[in-house]
């Protein structure tokens, strides 16, 4: 789909032509006030929409009305929910170019571009049949600037979806490592088994011994001429989950290709970030492998070493993504950054208690994790954090080892954030648990099924801030 902006297209022939009303007002077409206001009494309410045959009274052979919602409650997050709405009616009723002329103010270019390219993803690669796209959108009042950021964002956006939508056959750790060499302006380098293991890391090589596919540990770099800061992102990069020797039930397995959505995530960020050109350092960190039953699988019981020395016994091998997390965040805190973020499906206790609406966040500094929560609500996600009570670690308790890998179901989402603590030694911290957030069973608010791009609107924003 072209995105175009145009300040003036009042003149402009189109096929549909999309504009908004707000709660109690008329809208800015005559047309439309007379038939869906006056007539139809079409309220406005965000998100619903009234389509207008015009009859050749006007240049658009079509007008299509979405509703914007209260006018002193509407923001950037109801306008990107609005055009996502809107899109989504426009592939409806097969359109292929649409002109959109809001009577709002100009700041909201971005907001729309991101809610036109959520609503027009779709994943059919192995259909026969494709979805409908639309052709052409034009913008009109936008600045030509905040479209092409919210282009970046929902390229990036885009990336992350196809990868954790992508069957596990192809998005092998060695598929995330080719793909992390190939994204222009990020110094890449790729860590194979060998240097993995001379790097100490015993917990993350455990994981993926019993795949046939190698593990590939990932760090991509972006840098500007003077950083303000440098931070580390890692993703969780599980590329198949299938539990291990602790096999999952195969209802649970059926979709455990997203399981390396945080890795995907910060793939879709770094490719945002070499165009973009923000003033700061960005590591991003994957420490990509399958988790496999086999006869060289790592088994219950056994004891592992993580780069830091730390022991951990293994209680349970499908709590997977928390050992392949403590060696990365070893690795980051090392590279002497300000703050490290990961991001991971990691808990189904977070799915839990939050649900597909919200992931969870926790950390080691207060102020850190609540910028991270109001940068998400800005963002069009929510992050709710959750509590790191000394005492959820108890759970984790071995007498064999200096810890357990998990431990009591209750508390599980916390415990798990206790557990990564042990393995940062960094001032600044968080830990976003995007497991019932990352992947949907069925279309939500402007999202269809599959994978979301959860985490990366938050990132880039956050960072380039």
């Amino acid at each position: 789909m072209e995105i175009k902006v145009l300040q003036d297209v009042k003149d402009i022939p189109t096929e549909v032509l999309v504009i908004n009303k707000f709660e109690g007002e008329k809208t800015s077409q005559e047309l439309a006030n007379k038939y869906a206001v006056e007539k139809d009494h079409f309220e406005g309410k965000l998100g619903h929409t009234y389509l207008l045959h015009t009859l050749g009274q006007t240049n658009a052979d079509k007008i299509l009305v979405i509703g914007f919602g209260k006018k002193e409650e509407f923001n950037a997050n109801k306008m990107r929910e609005a055009v996502a709405k809107a899109v989504k009616k426009l592939q409806q009723i097969k359109a292929k170019k649409a002109v959109f002329d809001f009577d709002v103010n100009a700041d909201y270019g971005k907001s729309a571009t991101i809610g036109a390219m959520i609503a027009d993803y779709s994943y059919d690669k192995y259909k026969s049949e494709k979805s409908h796209h639309l052709e052409e959108i034009t913008f009109a009042r936008f600045s030509e600037e905040d479209v092409n950021e919210g282009r970046i964002f929902g390229e990036a956006m885009k990336l992350t979806r196809d990868l954790a939508n992508t069957p596990a056959q192809i998005a092998t750790p060695t598929k995330l490592a080719e793909i992390a060499k190939n994204i222009e302006g990020i110094e890449t380098k790729v860590f194979d088994k060998e240097e993995i293991e001379r790097m100490g890391m015993g917990a993350y090589l455990a994981v993926g011994q019993g795949s046939s596919q190698p593990p590939k540990f990932i760090h991509m770099k972006y840098s500007s001429k003077n950083p303000k800061k440098k931070i580390a992102i890692i993703g969780k990069g599980i590329c198949f989950d299938s539990g291990g020797l602790d096999i999952k039930p195969a209802s649970s397995m059926l979709t455990m290709k997203d399981d390396m959505s945080g890795a995907a995530c910060v793939l879709g960020v770094m490719q945002a970030l070499s165009k973009l050109q923000p003033e700061i350092e960005v590591h991003g960190i994957i420490a990509a492998c399958e988790n496999m039953p086999s006869g060289s699988s790592y088994k219950p019981g056994d004891i592992l070493t993580a780069k830091n020395g730390k022991t951990i016994e293994v209680d349970n091998t499908d709590a997977e993504g928390r050992l392949t997390l403590a060696d990365a965040l070893c690795y980051a805190c090392e590279l002497g950054v300000d703050e490290v973020i990961d991001i991971a499906t990691l808990t189904g206790a977070c799915v839990v208690a939050l649900g597909t609406y919200a992931s969870g966040i926790m950390g080691n500094n207060d102020d850190f994790v609540w910028k991270l929560i109001d940068t998400a609500k800005e963002s069009g996600e929510i992050f709710w954090g959750l509590p790191m009570f000394k005492e959820y670690k108890d759970s984790l308790k071995s007498d064999i080892a200096d810890m357990k890998n998990t431990g009591s179901r209750m508390g599980g989402a916390s415990a798990a954030g206790l557990f990564l603590q042990e393995f940062v030694n960094c001032p600044k911290w968080a830990h976003i648990d995007i497991a019932g957030t990352a992947y949907l069973e069925k279309p939500q608010k402007e999202f269809i099924a599959g994978a979301t791009g959860a985490g990366v609107r938050t990132l880039l924003n956050y960072i380039t801030k």
